[in-house]
């Protein structure tokens, strides 16, 4: 990871994920967390997915790209190894490269249209259950441990939003 960080963003982003805390807005604090995390990560993806234990299924609830990724639809993670990895086991998944994008997602071809290289998958946990999941994808292959980090971090500023009485209805 590059040591830059764009600063520029920060405040403006911080204080975007302060307000939607506030007005218990979850697309907008999730936006507000892409774009915090996007000053250092630089991820051209950011989605944020609500997990459906019951039915092992995952629906998209914020979309930082939602002609190809679009709000409301839904992935079956039922047998996947990056289920049971991810939702179950409750572990952060780092794809890195093609191949391991391949490997783990039914969508690699969009993900590869896209130019997009590597993953960060965070499962969102709170009241000792996994909700959901931060996923960010870059354009470039590597992910280092200050990635991950940010990427936990992301995921912890976006936990609220699985809270908010109108994420938890949709």
């Amino acid at each position: 990871m590059s040591d830059y960080v764009n600063t520029s963003r920060l405040p403006s982003a911080v204080d975007g994920i302060a307000e939607a805390c506030a007005a218990g807005d979850a697309q907008g604090l999730f936006a507000a967390v892409d774009e915090w995390v996007g000053a250092v990560l630089r991820q051209t993806l950011c989605t944020v997915n609500r997990y459906e234990p019951s039915r092992e299924r995952l629906t998209r609830l914020y979309s930082s790209d939602p002609a190809s990724y679009p709000v409301g639809s839904s992935k079956d993670k039922s047998g996947t190894s990056w289920g049971r990895h991810v939702l179950h086991e409750r572990r952060i998944f780092i794809g890195e490269g093609t191949d391991a994008i391949r490997q783990a997602f039914d969508d690699h071809k969009t993900i590869q249209a896209l130019g997009l290289k590597s993953v960060i998958n965070v499962p969102i946990v709170a009241q000792d259950s996994c909700m959901g999941t931060l996923n960010l994808l870059m354009r470039s292959e590597a992910i280092d441990d200050a990635m991950v980090q940010w990427a936990k971090l992301a995921a912890l500023l976006a936990t609220p939003g699985f809270l908010f009485p109108r994420a938890a209805a949709q």
